[in-house]
């Protein structure tokens, strides 16, 4: 592996939690040259809800490409993007009673919250922005700004400004978001009227601290008596895999902008989307652009999985199942160690095991020797967090599991 260490950058990150050269992966796994395999349940960062080179998806793409199908477009008209559109309206958005326009900012999910933050300003014609405690949003400056995580904020090298943080759904002790509702009844606070409050319902990066649909509905409620636009940011949390296709329809709550990647594309392909209600659609032609918005074979794997695993609901009967069952044996791991002051917390196929900052890096590297893959999450990376894929056999989370609950015991024992 000298190649890696001689020439790429020391910024690489989860390549030093696994220290493997991977060559191919299949459904739930991850294969090295020399026969090895790892259980994946870090799944591309919940790029990959569909596992590893879903037969399914990579049938319609091998398709595509043999018959010169458009790689590359901009935003110019192909079949690859309205076979998308098309599919999304028909079996996403109108059976939800949703008519959003869609944005194609670019290939990835910080390029759909700069353009959720742009739109935002540009429509209400202010320019601060309300984020939570914990929240994790990308790495660019404007993402970068309204972010919690102090590590990504550094990494900035400038001020970020016109951004404000609140206390997430807990930290507060309320059900209701009170500390931002009393920044904007104060005239004297110093918060100016925001342009939008941006939130994800599930904070993956942030340590799988989950929103209650109390709190969702209620700071849905504040944002529009208070005239301020709703971003929800579905990039980790949504295309299933909480459950239902968006993370926030169990609260019963309609966002004004949707930011959607990751997933989205259904075979780890770079795409991403802004979806906006139709009345905010305000810019101008070319007021948002990029070379890289239109990668039709995103496009057509996107399509194929829409289709394949979103007609009907039995994908989401089948993730809210199994995620009670994999947060169930999380519980039965806090349960045997009592006195090891272990949680978990999740919601669908997201979920989250705290160990503390002290243990869970070891519980991580416990688990990569034993063949799972699992990252860590938090503001003191004290949390392991699982994102297997969605269509995982129940025999694969059986044994990722079973991994995880000796990883944890073999750690605690070292740790006395």
């Amino acid at each position: 592996m000298s190649i890696f260490d001689q020439h790429e950058s020391n910024v690489r990150s989860y390549s030093r939690r696994w220290p493997v050269v991977f060559s191919r992966a299949t459904g739930s796994h991850l294969h090295t040259e020399e026969g090895r395999r790892w259980l994946d349940f870090f799944a591309g960062a919940g790029s990959l809800n569909y596992g590893h080179n879903n037969p399914v998806l990579k049938r319609a793409l091998l398709d595509y490409v043999s018959n010169d199908g458009v790689t590359h477009a901009l935003d110019m008209f192909t079949t690859a993007r309205h076979d998308l559109l098309k599919t999304l309206v028909e079996v996403v958005l109108q059976p939800r009673g949703m008519d959003h326009k869609v944005i194609f900012p670019g290939p990835g999910g910080a390029n759909a919250v700069e353009a959720a933050l742009k739109l935002a300003r540009t429509i209400t014609g202010r320019s601060e922005v309300v984020h939570f405690s914990n929240s994790f949003h990308g790495a660019t400056l404007g993402a970068l700004a309204v972010t919690g995580n102090p590590l990504h904020r550094r990494s900035a090298g400038v001020p970020l400004t016109g951004a404000t943080p609140v206390p997430f759904d807990g930290h507060d002790g309320h059900p209701h978001p009170e500390h931002l509702a009393r920044l904007l009844d104060n005239p004297g606070s110093g918060l100016d009227r925001p342009a939008a409050v941006i939130v994800e319902t599930v904070q993956a990066e942030g340590g799988v601290n989950v929103a209650s649909a109390e709190w969702l509905r209620a700071l849905a409620d504040l944002c529009r008596q208070h005239e301020i636009l709703l971003i929800v940011d579905d990039i980790q949390a949504g295309c299933g895999r909480t459950g239902p296709f968006f993370s926030f329809e169990d609260a019963g709550i309609v966002p004004d902008l949707i930011c959607l990647s990751k997933s989205i594309s259904g075979y780890g392909l770079p795409l991403a989307l802004t979806l906006v209600r139709p009345e905010l659609d305000v810019w101008q032609p070319g007021a948002h652009s990029g070379t890289f918005r239109g990668v039709n074979p995103a496009f057509v794997t996107a399509t194929a999985a829409l289709s394949a695993y979103w007609r009907d609901d039995a994908l989401e009967k089948s993730t809210r199942v199994r995620g009670e069952w994999v947060g169930n044996a999380l519980q039965d791991i806090v349960n045997a160690h009592p006195d090891a002051g272990l949680s978990t917390r999740g919601r669908g196929l997201i979920h989250g095991l705290v160990v503390g900052a002290e243990l869970a890096d070891a519980v991580a590297d416990e688990a990569f020797t034993r063949g799972l893959l699992v990252e860590t999450a938090g503001p003191r990376d004290e949390v392991v967090k699982l994102l297997p894929p969605l269509t995982a056999s129940d025999a694969e989370l059986a044994e990722g599991l079973e991994i995880l609950n000796i990883s944890v015991r073999v750690v605690l024992e070292r740790a006395g």
